[in-house]
């Protein structure tokens, strides 16, 4: 399945099936401060029916990647995105990991009292215990060796103790540092590579990805190239060709 649609996401997500979506990967606004050509209304009332209906979609196992970042206002960072992933936890999902998105380069002032702004965060939320996990292993080990206990005896004592040998590369750590993009028709691009890794590390390919903010659509062409089905939904109809004009494309 592979569809872009135009309109509103809470309305367009009636119509999908209960347990239909292997994986949701999205950005949705940042506390108005984008508007999209003054169209958008955002707020509480908006994003807790949006994530109700991404529990309804999503299948057990399946999982919400949701990168989001907080207004400054009056001196004070609104904190939106907690009151969203407590949410995400009161009606059901399962706080998989709290990572985050170490942007390269020199951030947005919150505050002129404050350090700069450089990352964002990227909570992934599960429907009971993920069904997809491949871990993207390219951080190299510093060490080419280490202990490893063969096990305990009676009193606890470590036994068998050797050298084995470590693997080059093992697991990287859950802050990943990626470029943001910077020239876009889009206010708000997503970076493929992001997107990508994500894809990756939370679905299998024929899986179907959703996307309901799809902006620019950069959700789409990579689920496209990694050899999975998409959904896009997008309120801005400019966007929509943007998005027809990149997935044409490749």
């Amino acid at each position: 399945m592979k569809k872009i649609i135009q309109g509103d996401c809470l309305k367009v997500m009636k119509d999908i099936p209960d347990k239909s979506i292997d994986m949701i990967l999205t950005s949705p606004p940042y506390d108005n401060l984008r508007t999209y050509n003054g169209s958008l209304d955002w707020g509480e009332h908006i994003w807790k029916p949006v994530i109700q209906e991404l529990f309804r979609v999503i299948k057990d196992g399946g999982v919400v990647v949701w990168v989001i970042g907080d207004a400054t206002i009056k001196g004070s960072e609104t904190g939106t995105s907690f009151k969203q992933a407590l949410y995400f936890k009161e009606i059901g999902f399962n706080l998989h990991d709290t990572m985050i998105w170490e942007k390269t380069g020199q951030g947005a002032v919150g505050s002129i009292y404050c350090y700069w702004q450089n990352f964002e965060y990227m909570f992934v939320f599960s429907k009971g215990k993920p069904k997809a996990i491949n871990f993207i292993c390219d951080r190299k080990n510093q060490e080419n060796e280490r202990w490893c206990n063969g096990g305990r005896d009676k009193n606890g004592v470590s036994t068998n103790r050797k050298w084995v040998k470590s693997k080059p590369f093992g697991r990287r750590f859950n802050m990943w540092k990626i470029t943001p993009t910077c020239k876009s028709e889009h206010p708000a691009p997503f970076p493929e590579k992001l997107a990508e890794d994500h894809i990756l590390s939370w679905s299998n390919e024929g899986d179907t990805i959703l996307d309901p903010f799809a902006g620019s659509g950069t959700v789409g062409k990579m689920a496209k190239q990694l050899n999975r089905n998409y959904i896009l939904i997008e309120k801005e109809p400019k966007y929509i060709e943007i998005i027809k004009k990149r997935l044409a494309n490749l």
